[in-house]
This record gives C-alpha cells, structure tokens and sequence, in this order.
C-alpha cells in the first residue's frame, strides 16, 4: 500500500457498488436517504456507464455522473469512482470487430455481456485509456472522490484471448523473457515431440490441439495473461495517477474458491489500497474457513490492512444452485472479513436490479425493499462497523506462514500429471483448517519471501513447482533455526516445469532428509492405512510415494497396500531447525494431530481459548488488541476476556458472552 495515497475517510469504509443509472433519477433521493439510514459512508460508483458517458466514440456525456456525485457528496457520502472499461459499448465493437476475443478452439466471441474484449487490443486499450483520461482530467478534484476503482475483477471473463494479436502479444513477452530462441527451446524442452521452433512467428497460443500441451509453453502462457493484464490496470492508474497525484487506486481481486487466472502477488505492489471480492460456494459446508483463509492471503498480499470490495448480502446468481444466507450469517461473514484485516466491508450491489444478467443476485437494498431480514441486517451491521471505527489500522500479528505461489499451482493443475486429482486449493484449504480452528494466526508468504526467520513455523502443503531461489530461501529457513513441513509431491520441477532429477521430492531431498524412487497416487475412493506416532485407525488417501530415509526419522508408516512399512510421514533435524514431510493426503483427524505436534514442537501456541464451533482473531492496536469471537455453530460460549465488548460497549470482566450465532469483539491489553 502506498504511503502517499491513502483512503481519505474516517472509520470503517461501508457501502457497495451503486448503479443509479439503472434507476429513474427520482429514486436517487430514496436511495441515499436510506444510504443514511444504514451508515453508508461510500459507495463504488461508474462501474459499467461507458455506454452512458460515451454514446460515440470521442463525445462525453457527463452530466448525469456530475449529479449522481453531487448527490453523493450532499449526503456525506464518498465515491470510489470507477473506470468503466470493463463493459466496452456497442459502437466500439462495430467499430472495431478485431477486438473482440477468441476461445481456445478458434470460435469468436460476440459482444453482448462484459468483458467481451481481447486483452491485447491496441483499440481496447487506446479507448480504455481516453474514458480515463477524461474522468481524471473532471473529477480529480472533486469532493466526493476518494478512491479511483479501475476497471472491474479484470480476468473474470476474458483472462485468455487466443486470437493473432494474442498471440503477437505472447511472442514479445516470450522475447523479452528469454532474449532468444536457443533459451525458450530449452526452457520448453522443444525436442520433446518436434516441438522445436527456428522462428518467432512459428509460436502460438496454446490453442486445442490434439494431444496433451507442452506444459511449459502453458504455464508461460498463464503467467502472461496475467501480466496482459496487469499493464492494462498500470496503464489506466498512470493516466488517473498524473491527473490526481493524491487520490489512491484500486481494482478488485478476486482471491476466492472460483479464480486462479491472475498471479496477485505481480498484482498486489501496483495498487495503492488492496481490494478484493470474495463470494462463498454454495455447497461449501464451512465457507467461514474460506473466507478466513482468502482474509488472510489477501492480508498478507497488501502487508497491510485491506478492502473487502463486494461480497452478497444473501445468494449470488451464477451458481448451479444459489444457496440464500442463513440468519446472522451475513453480519458473521462481514465480521469475520474485517477481524481477517479488511477496513472496508462493501457489497454488490446497493439496490437488486429488477433487469439484466445480475436481477437474481443479492444486494443491500432488496426487491422486497425495506420490509425484510437482509434490510434488518444491513443496518445492524452500519451500526457495528460504526462501534469498531477505532479497528481501522490495526494489524494481524501471526508467527506461522503457510507457501502460497500461483506459478505452483498453474503447473500442478496442468494435464499429464500423474494424479488428475490434485487440486492446490484444496490441498492448502486440508492444511489450513487445523490452525483456523485451534485459532492459530496465518500469513501467506511466497516461496523466496525475505525475512521468512519472523515465522516459528512455516508450512508449504503443495509446492509442486519451486525456482532455485524460493528452495533455497526455505532452506536458508530450516537452517537457521526454523520448523518447515512440506506436502506431497513438493519440489518436483523448476521454474520451467522441468523434472528435477535424482528422485523425490526434488529440490526438498536434503533438508527433509529422505528419497523416494517412485510415485504411487491412489485411485478415487482408494485409501490406505498409517501407523506410528499418529491417531489409532488413522487413513491416507489421493497419494503415496515409496520413500526411503535418508537422515530423516519416520513419524508414521503404511500400515497395508503395496507399500506396507515404508515411510509416509517423517521429521529430520537439518542445521539447527527440523523439516518435517507429509509424503501422503493423511484424513483429517490425522492430519490436525500431525500438524498440531508440528507446531508444538516450534513453540506455536493457539493465542486464545477456543471453544468449539467459534473463530477467534486478533486484531493488534498501537495500545492493546482486539479479540473477535465469530460463533459459526450456534451454542453460543463464554469466553475468558478482559476489556471492553465493541459492539455493545459494555466492560468485560472475566469472560464475555458470545451470543448464539453472533459474535462479539473485546478491546482488552496486548496478549504478547
């Protein structure tokens, strides 16, 4: 986050993205009144008008977004103003037909939704970077603008363009990366099947084709849509940024169980404040740990307090089936985003469409108006964002760090692999949940992150793909007196996706002390036995390897299959710290007992008493912390507690009540 270009507003930011323009302007006056009414204290304004600003191509009709920002700015209100180039209009299209993307197997797509645009179009980008030119240029200055919010969730519908211009696009990236042929054919492994190229031109997209893909030639094409992309947010912010030197931007992420196009850890230093979307899975049991878990990533990709830019007050729209929130849920979802780390707490949208694609999805205001249980809960929640104004600012101490790196997880999900079951997110949610619920405190790191020596404990559940300098600074890590423990199938390639020779797992063979000649994934539904130091009856599914120990000490052994005896689980001491490998997918019970030893063993203490069902956090104060308690089961608990309840404002002595379904927020002195 920049220090220079701050969110100019007191307290916690509340509001949503407000589309008046879908609305006739006599209902613009209703809806700020109830604005008001609910604590709103900025709103995400502009974000798909460019067919209102610009009805042809160079004329600007701006007088409608100068009445709506007035209204806004009359009733002390603020905006995230918005560029709307995420919903190029019609006339540019016409206009322009080549701008238009391309699926993987040649089809063009049409206009007619948002985002229907090729990244790599010099027309798109020239029109982008004029309608932002001329709202810099009028609304610099204005009152009412807090926050550029450029674009909007770039990639969530056209991270990939496999058209010509694509693909002379991908070459001048290619060229750029690897200087010269002879270094791309080698990264790529082109002897492999005839792939070898004597020209530029002769690369490609990686279209559909009729064989598995070289794996490296996909992954530099992942890595590139995302930074196609990622210049077209710098372009925009550097046109908003000389207009407004002062006024911090923005573009909402989307670190949620749904995305993986964009490697946000290149994204996260462009923004001045780090904004994200989060939506919950419907059929997620327990979607409190993934907004826990994508808080947290989110938190630790900013290195500093964040802004939850949208998530639903109720049931999304784009779901096979859309799951409404159950009662309390809501106030516990926005809760819990904010003890994760996040100063704003927004919504899409403000007012439920009765017209187009999003008429179904939830919002603050809906259809039913007033008179309904999400209204209720909107307002309650103004009122508690408005007791934790003082939150603003504080910061969420954690001494465990779990790996998190996108290049990982691209090249593990790649076909060929030698189990199609493993999915990186699932594999780090098995690794999180344990801490989430004994309520140990998490970052996310990357695998080269410096400084990683202010962790007692770092993790890395699935870290297929490793580069020289990330296995190295881990190493460094474990050497110096840290505790790591490393999943399965870990250190197998390099950054090119290149097998690392000698068996496995690759760059991790020494500091884990052990060797494995071959890899043996089990079939779905396939599960086999352990024993050792771990729980009676404990299972392992989805992976084993036959591990040999080279200077590590077996923890836990297969106790039937093909591989009775041989080692799943071990612990080596390697200069002055321990390595620790989980050679196989241990059930969950297993796995939380491993891993509960493992954090023992580093000194890792839960900070707080956690009674079960119910989420603690701690956010830290320049003078004290404050203890969010989150009850996800609905029993209700006391917990020990000294200080003052936020929401309530009432002083705790002893323990304080966390009400069913609720939650409660102790200020109280530091734990540490």
């Amino acid at each position: 986050m920049s220090t220079e270009r701050r969110l100019r507003l007191p307290g916690i930011a509340y509001g949503g993205d407000y589309n008046p323009e879908q609305w006739p302007e006599e209902v613009w006056a209703e809806d700020v009144r109830l604005m008001r009414e609910a604590g709103v204290n900025m709103v995400s304004v502009n974000i798909f008008s460019w067919a209102l600003l610009e009805p042809r191509e160079g004329e600007f009709d701006f007088s409608r977004l100068d009445r709506i920002l007035a209204l806004l700015h009359d009733n002390g209100i603020a905006a995230d103003l918005a560029t709307p180039t995420a919903a190029p209009p019609a006339w540019f299209f016409r206009a322009h037909p080549e701008a238009l993307p391309v699926g993987r197997d040649g089809r063009g797509l049409s206009y007619g939704s948002r985002q229907t645009f090729c990244p790599s179009s010099p027309a798109y980008r020239e029109a982008a970077l004029r309608i932002a030119g001329e709202l810099g240029r009028r609304y610099a200055d204005h009152p009412a603008v807090v926050m550029w919010h450029i674009h909007n969730e770039y990639g969530c519908h056209n991270a990939e363009c496999f058209c010509d211009v694509s693909a002379c696009a991908f070459r001048r990236w290619l060229r750029s990366r690897y200087g010269d042929l002879a270094a791309l054919n080698d990264a790529w492994g082109t002897t492999f099947w005839s792939q070898w190229y004597y020209d530029w031109d002769e690369i490609i997209p990686p279209r559909t084709t009729g064989a598995d893909p070289n794996p490296t030639h996909r992954l530099d094409w992942r890595r590139f849509c995302s930074d196609e992309l990622r210049s077209l947010y710098n372009a925009e912010r550097d046109v908003l940024r000389h207009a407004a030197p002062g006024v911090p931007a923005t573009t909402n992420f989307m670190v949620n169980f749904s995305i993986e196009a964009l490697d946000y850890w290149r994204w996260a230093p462009e923004l001045d404040i780090v904004s994200n979307d989060h939506y919950l899975r419907s059929t997620d049991p327990e979607s409190q740990i993934d907004i826990a878990l994508c808080g947290d990533l989110v938190r630790s990709m900013a290195g500093a307090p964040w802004l939850l830019m949208e998530h639903s007050t109720g049931a999304v729209n784009w779901q096979p089936v859309n799951r409404a929130k159950n009662p309390g849920e809501l106030r516990r979802n926005a809760l819990a985003h904010v003890a994760r780390g996040a100063d704003g707490i927004l919504f899409f949208q403000w007012r439920a469409a009765k017209a187009g694609a999003e008429q179904w999805h939830s919002a603050m205001l809906p259809h039913a108006g007033t008179d309904s249980r999400i209204w209720q809960d909107v307002v309650q929640l103004g009122a508690d964002l408005r007791a934790l104004a003082e939150v603003r600012g504080s910061s969420n101490p954690a001494k465990v760090a779990i790996v998190w790196d996108w290049d990982a997880r691209w090249a593990l999900e790649l076909p060929s692999q030698p189990s199609g079951e493993l999915r990186f997110l699932d594999l780090v949610r098995d690794w999180y949940t344990p801490l989430w619920r004994a309520g140990v405190a998490v970052d996310f790191v990357r695998p080269d992150t410096p400084g990683l020596d202010r962790y007692q404990l770092v993790l890395a559940p699935s870290l297929y793909l490793v580069d020289d300098a990330g296995a190295a600074n881990l190493t460094a890590f474990v050497e110096g007196g840290g505790t790591l423990a490393v999943g399965f199938h870990s250190g197998a390639v390099d950054q090119n996706c290149h097998v690392r020779l000698g068996g496995y797992p690759g760059a991790f063979r020494e500091i884990l002390g052990v060797h494995a000649d071959e890899l043996f994934p089990l079939l779905p539904g396939q599960s086999v036995g352990l024993v050792g130091q771990v729980p009676q009856g404990a299972t392992a599914d989805l992976w084993t390897e036959r591990l040999r120990l080279t200077g590590a000490q077996a923890v836990a052994t297969y106790a039937d299959g093909s591989l009775v005896g041989v080692p799943a689980i071990t612990r080596h001491a390697y200069g002055s710290g321990t390595a620790w490998y989980v050679a196989t997918h241990p059930d969950s019970d297993t796995l939380a007992a491993v891993l509960e030893r493992i954090g023992q063993e580093a000194g890792v203490r839960p900070e707080h008493e956690v009674p079960v069902g119910v989420e603690v956090v701690r956010r830290r104060g320049s003078d004290g912390d404050y203890l969010f308690f989150i009850d996800h089961a609905g029993h209700g608990a006391e917990v020990p507690a000294e200080g003052v309840e936020l929401l309530t404002g009432k002083p705790v002595v002893g323990s304080v009540t966390v009400p069913r379904g609720g939650v409660a927020v102790v200020r109280g002195a530091r734990l540490d």
